[in-house]
């Protein structure tokens, strides 16, 4: 049968081109290719000494394939993500930060890094951008149906750098007193930490009302960081590192 017009003829593949890596290391070890792809993704696997990430990727017989002999697949469970996120970032750039150099040395959570869980990630409970502090984003639908169906009941913890003085009786209204188009403002529990520091526990009021609260008392909001949503803290966690959410751990 001829070819349509303007088609190129498809060169029929060659053993010199190669095999799929998985399928050469599912060979190797042996395994199933499901595996082989984990030993991929998990960075178990090299390709002429270099550290393979594609399973994809196409190998020659004169190329040499190694699986590190230590090799343990982990359980290929959705994980979740915990960021420090710096001030002045967006979601799409604090998600950017994921990486494996920001992967903080003291998470002690035992997940190892894989490929697979670049997939799917979806941020939950957004902060404002100027903000920082703890940001999470989730493959896990557990943790995304419990910070997105249970929103309004889990208490965020954050600590506002403020100026200006008080209005009489403020801490008061900032606590049960405000009131937006006319209906009331969950209660909060509103502290100072110092003369220029309020910490916030809220439950039902998102972090971007802070600073129309802090507005609504005399006060202006020059600084903004969550430290806790739940019983998850950021704790030590530093600037632009992250570390994974512990099995185990609940928010």
């Amino acid at each position: 049968m001829d070819r349509p017009a303007g088609t190129a003829a498809k060169r029929p593949r060659s053993p010199d081109d190669g095999e799929r890596l998985a399928k050469r290391v599912a060979a190797q070890v042996p395994c199933s290719r499901r595996e082989a792809e984990q030993y991929i993704a998990e960075g178990f696997v090299k390709v002429d000494g270099q550290r393979a990430e594609l399973p994809q990727m196409r190998v020659r017989p004169d190329q040499h394939v190694d699986i590190d002999p230590q090799a343990q697949l982990q359980d290929a469970l959705p994980v979740t993500f915990l960021l420090h996120k710096p001030e002045g970032m967006g979601p799409q750039a604090a998600a950017a930060l994921l990486t494996q150099a920001a992967h903080w040395g003291e998470d002690t959570s035992g997940i190892r890094p894989s490929r697979t869980h670049l997939l799917g990630r979806k941020p939950l409970l957004a902060l404002p951008d100027p903000a920082s502090g703890l940001c999470i984003l989730s493959q896990d639908f557990r943790v995304v149906r419990k910070l997105t169906e249970d929103a309004g009941v889990i208490e965020q913890e954050l600590v506002a750098e403020v100026r200006g003085e008080i209005a009489p009786n403020g801490l008061a209204r900032l606590c049960h007193g405000l009131r937006w188009d006319g209906q009331p403002l969950p209660p909060a529990r509103v502290s100072w930490q110092s003369e220029t520091r309020l910490r916030f526990a809220l439950k039902g009021i998102a972090p971007e009302w802070i600073e129309w609260m802090c507005a609504q008392v005399g006060l202006e909001l020059v600084g903004l960081r969550r430290i806790r949503v739940g019983r998850v803290a950021m704790a030590g966690l530093p600037v632009g590192q992250w570390r994974y959410l512990p099995v185990g751990e609940r928010f």
